[in-house]
């Protein structure tokens, strides 16, 4: 009899989802992971509710409004063990880059100066933005980082395949920030 697969939750937050693409980057060790773990919530996925317990939660993008922030608080209350993955998650990276500058002037170059047609600031289902910009143990507490723009495939099996084995991972032996 097989032991019980690991649960496995995934979001990304503000960022360009280019951490799951290189998630996605394992190709054909997909087939191999999804015989050890079980995806239950991801944007890769179907599922849409968060399960009330999860083994590992991997949160991408930095905490830049208050719908990232709730995301946040629900992945390190469901999920026994939390990885940041990506520059974004771990520093903030780019989306960070706006935390100099007033959140007004933000919007009016995104929303109005950079605009051609009706130039006007989002009101309907937009979250509303936070200041400062924060990595996402700004707010809550990680367990694993795995830095990288975007990490590489290899990292992120590396990262998993010492979980699944019961084994603490060491992301800085295969990953450096930016690569």
């Amino acid at each position: 009899m097989s032991a019980p697969k690991i649960t496995v939750a995934t979001t990304w937050l503000d960022g360009c989802s280019g951490c799951h693409m290189s998630f996605l980057d394992l190709d054909q060790r997909l087939v191999e992971l999804a015989q050890l773990i079980d995806i239950v919530y991801s944007p890769l996925v179907d599922a849409k509710t968060l399960p009330e317990s999860v083994d590992v939660g991997i949160l991408e993008g930095s905490i830049s409004s208050d719908d990232d922030l709730e995301k946040a608080q629900s992945f390190r209350k469901h999920c026994k063990l939390l990885i940041s993955l990506g520059d974004c998650a771990v520093t903030g990276n780019v989306p960070a880059m706006r935390n100099p500058f007033k959140l007004a002037d933000v919007f009016d170059r995104a929303y109005r100066e950079n605009v051609t047609l009706q130039p006007q600031i989002p009101t309907r289902d937009v979250p509303a933005l936070r200041v400062p910009v924060k990595p996402i143990h700004g707010e809550v507490k990680v367990d694993v980082f795995i830095p990288g723009c975007p990490p590489s495939a290899e990292a992120i099996w590396y990262v998993l395949n010492e979980l699944i084995a019961g084994r603490e991972p060491d992301p800085s032996s295969v990953t450096r920030f930016g690569a």
